[in-house]
């Protein structure tokens, strides 16, 4: 399973455990709604900080496979060049 995925329903699993647990709380209706609005930022906070990490955890692994693929590239196009220029010389002998 993929961690994206792990993560969303871990978070997604977190919230709505939250949000029952408030409902089947015995609390005026007003003191509920003004802790499920508290909640509501603390979960949009939550979820905004999480998909930041994610975003900057998947940017360095692409950016790290983008520099691996350039060396392999450079390495392929060096050794092409070397084994160019012996061909050359045993075609020109």
């Amino acid at each position: 399973m993929k961690t994206s995925k792990v993560l969303l329903g871990v978070i997604a699993g977190a919230g709505i455990g939250a949000l029952l647990g408030m409902l089947y709380a015995p609390e005026k209706g007003s003191k509920m709604r003004r802790n499920l609005n508290n909640k509501k930022d603390d979960i949009a906070d939550s979820l905004k900080d999480k998909f930041e990490e994610f975003v900057d955890v998947y940017t360095r692994k692409y950016e790290k496979a983008i520099t691996s693929a350039k060396g392999v590239m450079g390495e392929s196009k060096t050794k092409f060049n070397e084994m160019s220029k012996e061909l050359n010389a045993e075609i020109g002998k």
